[in-house]
């Protein structure tokens, strides 16, 4: 008869343990512990059995004694054995009451129903993770990693850490640290002449928080958001959530149609969300006389105007443009910005400019609703700043993507023989559109080159309404050279043998 080591050793041999455990980030105690308890749980080992000692179960499965100790406490201290002097470990009798509960499925009426937003938010917003370590080609929305200064970054990091007082392990600002406010005023008064206070300067996780806080901040049910068409997804994502009433305005080659625009009715208009610097996906940057011509349209409706300006230490490095912010006499904007782009998305650090008028409600539903950007991350900024390690950082970005825009540029044109229309960014970026021709479903392509480790964005998603182009957005600046020519060349393979 199969003794209960045997049976142990069988079942959890050490190779087991260490190389087909479902969670490979747990350590050998953990995934000891896990196997031991589920036979217990499922009568494998039944109750009133002795377990092996320590000694001789780590020398059957290969481990430290100190691992199977481990695994035995935890086991003991959430009631699965006993320990006695002389005896050892004896499985317990298993009742139901220490049992995990069994998952049912979920009877009519015996929960409450989601809130109205929270059905919204349901319906409008993925829940997809969109994390791959092996897909970084070509993702939009990644700048360099490669180049991001980790040693510097670690170094001011340590500091913070080797200095730091009691006091300041307290809670932070809801705002954010009053250093990296000031900070960010002068560093965004010198690069998009934003003259602000630094109270009206709110540090968020990123874009997506701002808009959300702004739209709660400002919306009531039914409220209209218009915004350009095409756009980010998650722009029209977060506001659909929010139950507001989406307007779409097209595009021409001056940004955001006036002409459209005047078309529509502006009653409960209380938002325009707007990409002045580089309209995303297209590339096209707002004239000076269109941003005139918009803020005299915000006053006359009494609408807000979130200027949303992702990557513009991109887009404004060679060829400067005035910030829709900077021209506004009459406190009609909110200024967008964040790092994630520029630094790397991990970062979670993003920042806002509001009217004051706003400034209260804003900070009333931020400290109330939401976490805030640790203040270790936030006193790391700021001396990347205060050290110029930013203001390097920004010109080897920009050195960066310049050269692998051109190759990929170069790359693409010729794997793809004109196949599909590249636009030719006249303003510098950190993506590239492709458009496909009519009567092919971009999602198909997107998710025929995501099988192959290959992320590219739907350009069909950004836009609002009909009719919907069809092609893909690319990130390109996260990518190094070799393997810009060896992806851009699968991608050119795949398209010409599915797509044709």
């Amino acid at each position: 008869m199969e003794t209960v080591l045997e049976r142990i050793a069988k079942n959890f041999e050490a190779k087991t343990l260490r190389h087909k455990s479902r969670n490979k980030s747990l350590r050998l105690y953990q995934r000891l512990y896990n196997l031991l308890k589920d036979s217990i749980i499922n009568n494998d080992i039944p109750g009133d059995t002795v377990l092996p000692a320590t000694r001789i179960l780590a020398d059957a499965l290969e481990l430290s004694r100190s691992t199977v100790n481990r695994a035995y406490e935890l086991l003991r201290l959430e009631g699965y054995i006993d320990s006695y002097k002389g005896s050892g470990h004896v499985v317990r009798q298993i009742h139901q009451d220490i049992l995990p509960p069994k998952k049912e499925g979920r009877e009519e009426g015996r929960y409450p129903e989601l809130s109205e937003t929270g059905q919204s938010f349901l319906k409008n917003v993925s829940l997809i993770n969109s994390t791959d370590d092996k897909s970084i080609a070509f993702r939009p929305g990644l700048p360099p990693l490669d180049i991001f200064p980790v040693k510097d970054w670690k170094n001011l990091s340590n500091l913070y850490w080797r200095y730091i007082k009691s006091s300041a392990l307290s809670y932070s600002p809801s705002s954010g640290i009053d250093q990296l406010k000031r900070n960010i005023a002068n560093y965004i008064n010198l690069s998009r002449n934003i003259k602000c206070d630094p109270r009206q300067i709110f540090i968020v996780s990123g874009s997506l928080q701002s808009l959300y806080l702004v739209g709660n901040t400002v919306l009531n049910t039914g409220d209209s958001v218009i915004m350009e068409n095409p756009t980010f997804p998650n722009v029209h994502s977060i506001f659909r959530s929010l139950r507001a009433n989406i307007q779409a305005v097209g595009i021409d080659e001056q940004g955001l149609s006036l002409e459209q625009l005047r078309t529509l009715k502006p009653d409960r208009t209380k938002l325009l969300h707007c990409t002045p610097s580089c309209h995303y996906p297209s590339g096209v940057r707002m004239s000076v006389e269109r941003r005139k011509a918009l803020l005299e349209w915000a006053s006359e409706n009494e609408t807000f105007i979130i200027e949303n300006d992702y990557e513009h230490e991109v887009h404004n490095y060679r060829d400067q443009s005035p910030s829709l912010f900077s021209l506004d006499k009459e406190e009609r904007v909110i200024y967008l910005s964040t790092f994630n782009r520029l630094l790397h998305p991990s970062i979670r650090l993003g920042y806002m400019v509001v009217p004051l008028y706003l400034l209260d409600a804003v900070e009333a539903l931020l400290k109330h609703s939401h976490r805030f950007v640790p203040p270790s991350v936030q006193v790391v900024m700021n001396q990347f700043i205060e050290k110029h390690h930013l203001h390097n950082h920004v010109k080897k970005v920009i050195e960066v993507a310049e050269e692998r825009e051109q190759l990929f540029v170069k790359t693409f044109e010729e794997a793809f023989q004109g196949k599909v229309r590249l636009h030719h960014n006249t303003i510098r970026s950190l993506h590239i559109l492709a458009e496909i021709p009519p009567g092919r479903d971009d999602r198909d392509v997107v998710n025929a080159f995501a099988r192959h480790n290959i992320i590219v964005h739907s350009y069909s998603k950004c836009f609002t309404s009909e009719p919907k182009k069809q092609g893909f957005i690319m990130g390109y600046s996260s990518v190094r050279a070799p393997i810009i020519r060896k992806k851009v060349q699968q991608m050119a393979r795949l398209y010409h043998s599915s797509f044709s």
